[in-house]
């Protein structure tokens, strides 16, 4: 038997997109049920990381760093995105820069960034959903 060290990048896209749903679902469900906007917010922050690495193993590429610009860069080296859904994707970083080993901070989002970011949740969706020829 033979065991392999890391997972291929379509198990990696699968497993990632899996987990994008998951989050973004339960972003919404707090959502729904009147959740403070921080945790609807860190919630989903957690579900547009997990789309934009879907995305980048989708396309067998990695970011060095897991920040939104890091992941946004590498995703927009192999596949065009809509210049106001990157936007608001880099503007995430001003709040929720954790992955930053020179910056890091973590902001309070207010109610336009929790609305924000599950507008940016739902296009990445609809984005990665494209790609997954079961679910067009």
């Amino acid at each position: 038997m033979s065991t392999q060290l890391f997972e291929s990048d379509e198990k990696k896209f699968a497993r990632c997109y899996q987990q994008a749903r998951g989050y973004h679902r339960r972003a919404e469900l707090f959502a729904g049920q009147q959740q403070s906007t921080s945790l609807v917010f860190n919630v989903a922050a957690i579900a547009v990381e997990c789309y934009l690495i879907a995305l980048c193993a989708r396309h067998a590429t990695m970011p060095f760093n897991h920040n939104y610009a890091s992941l946004l860069s590498s995703v927009e080296e192999v596949m065009p995105l809509d210049p106001a859904l990157s936007a608001g994707i880099r503007a995430l970083d001003n709040i929720f820069g954790i992955c930053s080993l020179d910056d890091y901070h973590h902001g309070t989002p207010g109610t336009a960034d929790k609305e924000s970011i599950l507008s940016i949740c739902a296009r990445l969706a609809a984005l990665t959903r494209s790609l997954v020829p079961d679910e067009e």
